[in-house]
């Protein structure tokens, strides 16, 4: 399939539709605000960037997809979640509201199209890891998983959207290897979020700046997942599961620790906080535009690892291990961060 056109439309129809949802945002009142604790930009800042490019998915997916079931239901669980996000974003709704929200819209997505995941693969070196009836549950636990795992990463300009664009492009790497007919999905992502990452990144932040939101947050995160439920089918096996992780890695490992580091304090694993590997970037010394290029390009070396090994078919125990080795090493470092720059500093 010639991709131009799908990539041209999508591309465009995520540039215009954020144009005109600024105004419009402005007025109902979908803005970022700034504050003392965590938002520190300046002005007033509409969160239309999960919507512009959930419309130019949905319009692109309608023109260029084969219609199916499980697109359909995908599609409508994507709108649901964007709606969830815009409540979030506009009134702030509380923890237990957004948790019951993804897991409804979650089960809808696993039910309406019976699929989930179904192994871990063979992370032990002897056997699969099957997940038989427990399959639905992790699946839900994945979704709500990937969700926060792209909130998180959304503390600085571009960074969100950059590790999303990464993970989207190794997916479609490994999906259009397998000749998946769901390549074009994650293909389709990658020149809304372009679009999406000209006005996020834009310095002129009273006139064109946007950020992408809880709604393109959960969007994203939703997405994400479910196109690792799909690589990784038991029937059109595109990458195995343990490869997931290297596509999303540091997101993922940011919010299992910030999440560890939260429990260990007796606190809510979803209270906000200026304790993610962004923040410490910054209070080390790196600029925001530092910080956003050093931990894309960190993302982006995990992503190219993960499908090298796909590619020469690493052990999925070796690399499950190398994961887990890496995640411990990451985790003492951020909860001795401190400690460590100091050594440096003095040698």
């Amino acid at each position: 399939m010639d991709y131009l056109l799908p990539l041209l439309i999508s591309f465009v129809l995520s540039l215009i539709t954020i144009v005109l949802s600024r105004p419009i945002a402005i007025k109902a009142g979908l803005v970022d605000l700034p504050n003392e604790s965590r938002k520190l930009h300046d002005g007033e800042i509409p969160l239309v960037g999960g919507i512009g490019i959930y419309i130019s998915i949905l319009t692109a997916s309608m023109l260029f997809f084969e219609h199916s079931q499980v697109l359909n239901v995908y599609l409508v669980a994507a709108a649901m979640v964007l709606f969830v996000g815009s409540l979030d974003d506009r009134y702030d709704l509380s923890v237990k509201i957004r948790l019951v929200a993804q897991v409804i819209i979650a089960s809808l997505m696993i039910f309406g199209t019976e699929q989930h995941f179904t192994s871990l693969g063979s992370i032990t070196g002897f056997t699969n890891v099957e997940l038989g009836f427990l399959g639905a549950s992790f699946t839900i636990v994945a979704i709500i998983g990937g969700i926060n795992a792209v909130n998180m990463m959304d503390g600085i300009d571009g960074l969100a959207g950059s590790v999303s664009l990464i993970a989207f492009t190794s997916i479609a790497f490994l999906l259009h290897r397998a000749e998946s007919e769901w390549v074009l999905l994650p293909i389709l992502f990658i020149p809304a979020l372009i679009a999406y990452l000209i006005f996020n990144l834009s310095s002129h932040t009273s006139l064109t700046k946007v950020f992408m939101g809880d709604a393109g947050n959960m969007f994203i995160g939703l997405t994400l997942v479910w196109l690792m439920v799909i690589g990784t089918n038991d029937l059109e096996q595109a990458f195995r599961p343990v490869t997931a992780l290297y596509l999303f890695a540091i997101p993922l490992m940011d919010m299992a620790a910030i999440m560890y580091r939260r429990f260990k304090k007796g606190q809510s694993p979803f209270k906000a906080d200026r304790e993610h590997l962004h923040h410490i970037f910054e209070r080390a010394g790196f600029s925001r535009e530092q910080t956003l290029v050093l931990i894309s390009s960190i993302s982006a070396g995990f992503a190219i690892i993960g499908c090298w090994a796909e590619v020469n078919n690493v052990p999925e125990w070796i690399m499950f291990l190398g994961f887990i080795s890496v995640f411990v090493v990451y985790n003492f470092a951020l909860q001795n961060v401190w400690s460590i720059l100091k050594f440096f500093r003095k040698s």
